[in-house]
């Protein structure tokens, strides 16, 4: 099972809606390891430690930190990012196939976006 790790602007719903389906999954919220406020960089390194696939709505830079990241050959455990038009459902359905079916180290140096198709 891969562990994931969501930044503080996403979607509390999901989370929850995750939770509420498989109890079990490794998830955190970036916030609630002690991160709120850090920047994109720091957030992906701490992801990467963790070994963590990080998911975000943040398009909009988090994805150029991650393939600079991947590029810069350190460890990157993979991005997800979701846009505001992603149905709920869909997000949770997405990530629990991924968190249950993707291996550890599966995803690294890898920006997916959801909806999976």
């Amino acid at each position: 099972m891969t562990a994931l790790a969501f930044d503080e602007s996403f979607n509390n719903g999901v989370v929850r809606g995750l939770l509420r389906r498989k109890p079990a999954l490794d998830v955190v919220r970036v916030q609630h390891a002690g991160l709120t406020s850090l920047d994109d960089p720091a957030v992906l390194a701490w992801a990467a430690a963790e070994d963590r696939v990080l998911v975000s709505h943040d398009v909009a830079t988090l994805t150029a930190y991650a393939y600079a990241r991947a590029e810069a050959g350190l460890p990157m455990p993979g991005l997800f990012e979701a846009g505001p038009s992603v149905p709920i459902a869909t997000a949770i359905d997405d990530l629990l196939l991924i968190a249950e079916c993707s291996l550890p180290g599966e995803l690294e140096g890898q920006v997916r976006y959801l909806p999976l198709k």
